[in-house]
């Protein structure tokens, strides 16, 4: 799981709590039920209202993910394609048949099940190119949802504090009631710049992100398959892979102490010894 939201949110709350203990705030003056209720109903209304409601509801049940979401490092993914190839390379295509009931992932089991088949490499590169895309959509939808909420939300606080000032001039000849009234009229806009920088567009972007990596991984894992299914040599191809991930990610000691020899020293030198004869 990655905490990234969890710590930036938890980070950003504490600073602005800091800054009102360190400012002498009251902090029941920023909690009023009024601006809170128009700012979260109103930015959520219009966010529904700008798509379907079957995706308004699809983006708040992806959520969790952005929260729990798991990236799975590149250095895992290049391990187990190698360690395929090195099946592939022992026991022939039609044994990765078998490898694709070892693993839980949609898109590995779809590919090796159409490598055993026999199914054209042209042919499977666009079936797993539409399938790389049709998965990445529903994240990025949602991505898109929470950013459209970002954008509507200090605009809805602003309209809040416009209709509390329309009741502070109805009061000014009551001078001693001004200051209050005043105060609480920027509470809308406190809530509206809040939400949409500590929580809508944090979210989204937090979406989006995965979803990047997400494609990312399904195209590394793409590549690397078609590449077995094109007979490459397991060493070659653990190179070949590592070449397409940012210099950063190349690496995962948890992966490889996870993966053992396998796309390591002994998987070396058995190529070695194999190029050798």
């Amino acid at each position: 799981m990655d905490i990234a939201t969890i710590v930036g949110i938890l980070l950003a709350f504490g600073a602005l709590f800091g800054m009102v203990e360190m400012e002498h705030v009251e902090i029941s003056g920023l909690f009023i039920p009024a601006p809170m209720l128009l700012v979260f109903g109103a930015t959520i209304g219009c966010g529904i209202a700008s798509t379907t409601l079957k995706d308004a509801i699809a983006s708040f049940k992806a959520v969790p993910k952005a929260f729990t979401g798991k990236v799975t490092p590149p250095a895992s993914v290049i391990d187990d394609v190698v360690g395929l190839a090195e099946t592939a390379r022992a026991n022939g295509l039609l044994a990765l048949e078998q490898e694709a009931d070892k693993h839980d992932d949609p898109f590995m089991k779809k590919a090796l099940q159409n490598i055993a088949d026999g199914t054209d490499g042209d042919e499977l590169r666009i079936l797993l190119e539409d399938e790389i895309e049709s998965n990445a959509a529903p994240v990025r939808s949602a991505s898109a949802f929470f950013m459209g909420l970002g954008g509507f939300a200090p605009t809805v606080g602003i309209i809040g504090t416009v209709v509390s000032l329309t009741h502070v001039l109805a009061n000014l000849g009551k001078p001693d009631e001004l200051g209050p009234l005043i105060a609480s009229a920027f509470v809308a806009t406190l809530w509206g710049l809040l939400t949409a920088n500590f929580l809508w567009l944090p979210i989204g972007g937090k979406l989006r992100k995965l979803a990047q990596l997400e494609s990312d991984r399904q195209t590394l894992l793409m590549e690397g398959l078609l590449a077995v299914q094109a007979g490459s040599q397991p060493r070659l191809l653990g190179e070949r892979l590592k070449a397409m991930v940012p210099p950063a990610a190349r690496n995962d000691p948890a992966a490889a102490k996870g993966k053992g020899g396998k796309g390591g020293k002994n998987a070396d030198d058995a190529d070695d010894q194999q190029l050798a004869a």
